[in-house]
């Protein structure tokens, strides 16, 4: 019997100590940055940008890059990256948007790249936030684009609840932040652990905007079923781009990608009328043939 006690109690105690390391080390283990030096200076080549600071109401700095189009502005992209590095490798992706003629910005969240400041969620909605308004100060929202890619979908989502771009694109998004680690820990209490569940199914339901889904059918980290659940949330708004062998990092590697992109940002939406469709068409049984 003592032994059984004995197990039990050293089990716990296990469990107990695994919790509390996932509570105190998760921003170690979600968040793989890239700090920068305060005198490093950006270069693109081809790509005309120009850098800028977002002192925050808390006193953080929120370090950003703003891309150029060659011609005139069609609009703005507010991209927001992944969990690693810092915009110095992620500004390559904002060609795939100025050749479109679209102004892209992009910024380091809090302790990546230049950007200071203590990382919560609720500061780092907040800052996206200020980012957004400062954007609305240049362009009006209907020239606003949101762009979510992996963990910055869940920011984009929100961003996009909260007010009215143009149109919301996510890129191999998650149904939420606690989901996704649960895979990996399925028998710890995540809904209390975790310190940024990001629901980006809850959001979703807020938003009014179009909502573009991109996901690689062969992504391993965040599993293509995923965004067909998504798109069932807000189903009028929603439509669902496959990626067919794309997987989690790659996606900028297919024609089909850009293919979708293109059709994404320079399509105009066309009404349908439905009553010359096939929609409520009734086939009715064959009438019977009478003797005469």
């Amino acid at each position: 019997m003592a032994y059984w006690i004995s197990l039990i109690v050293t089990v716990a105690v296990i469990y107990i100590a695994i919790s509390i390391a996932i509570y105190y080390l998760q921003d170690y283990m979600l968040f793989k940055p890239e700090k920068l030096p305060k005198d490093f200076e950006f270069y693109y080549e081809n790509q005309d940008c120009k850098e800028y600071n977002l002192e925050t109401r808390d006193g953080a700095v929120i370090n950003g890059l703003r891309f150029f189009p060659k011609g005139e502005s069609k609009g703005v992209v507010l991209y927001l990256k992944g969990n690693s590095k810092s915009i110095k490798g992620w500004g390559k992706f904002a060609v795939d948007f100025t050749r479109h003629g679209y102004n892209v910005f992009m910024v380091d969240y809090r302790g990546f790249g230049k950007s200071t400041g203590r990382r919560s969620q609720k500061a780092i909605k907040r800052d996206l936030q200020e980012v957004y308004n400062k954007i609305k100060e240049q362009a009006t929202e209907e020239r606003i684009i949101l762009y979510g890619r992996s963990l910055g979908s869940g920011f984009a989502t929100k961003l996009a609840s909260m007010n009215n771009p143009r149109m919301l694109i996510l890129d191999a998004p998650y149904y939420s932040m606690t989901k996704v680690t649960r895979r990996y820990m399925p028998f710890m209490p995540l809904s209390i652990l975790i310190k940024y569940p990001l629901p980006t199914y809850k959001w979703l339901k807020y938003v009014q905007c179009p909502i573009h889904i991109i996901h690689g059918t062969n992504d391993k980290l965040i599993p293509f079923k995923t965004s067909l659940k998504l798109s069932k949330i807000n189903p009028k708004l929603s439509k669902l781009y496959t990626v067919i062998g794309g997987g989690h990092k790659n996606l900028n590697n297919f024609e089909s990608y850009h293919q979708m992109l293109d059709d994404i940002l320079n399509s105009k939406p066309k009404a349908i009328d439905l009553k010359t469709t096939s929609i409520n068409v009734i086939h009715s049984s064959k009438k019977n043939k009478t003797n005469t």
